[in-house]
């Protein structure tokens, strides 16, 4: 079943708020394997000007997998049929420690080519202030029938 292209444009309700724990850092750059001392050392985040520790880069993900899952929902999307094609992030100030972040996710595409449907979905993470700090790009391939 094609994926509902009435769907773009259509944005979901901000998430709760997320606290950003040092904690949640941690386990974030000991999975990927991180090693930049601002990752889990304060005093070398607060050496380069940062309040508190920084998260990495991709870090957002986080947030941004639960808040696409109303739209994975909304669309009947099956995972089982999902492989993921694309991620961005553009960046207005690193996520650090303390960060009480809301996400509010976005269709911007949805397309069909060679018998599967693409979906991308922008999700903006501002700060509790509402101040914008990252805005995350996400686009699924959802396969065809076989």
């Amino acid at each position: 079943m094609a994926l509902d292209p009435s769907f773009v444009g259509r944005s979901y309700p901000p998430t709760p708020p997320y606290r950003v724990g040092r904690e949640k850092i941690r386990e974030f750059v000991e999975a990927i394997g991180a090693t930049e001392p601002a990752y889990t050392d304060p005093d070398a985040a607060r050496a380069l000007g940062y309040p508190d520790v920084v998260a990495p880069p991709t870090f957002p993900i986080v947030l941004t997998l639960a808040a696409g899952q109303s739209v994975i929902d909304a669309l009947g999307i099956e995972y089982a049929r999902v492989v993921h094609g694309d991620q961005r992030f553009a960046y207005t100030r690193p996520v650090v420690a303390g960060d009480e972040l809301v996400c509010v996710c976005t269709v911007e595409e949805i397309m069909s080519r060679g018998g599967h449907d693409f979906l991308t979905t922008r999700v903006d993470v501002s700060d509790a202030a509402g101040a914008p700090v990252v805005s995350v790009w996400t686009r699924l391939v959802v396969r065809g029938d076989a």
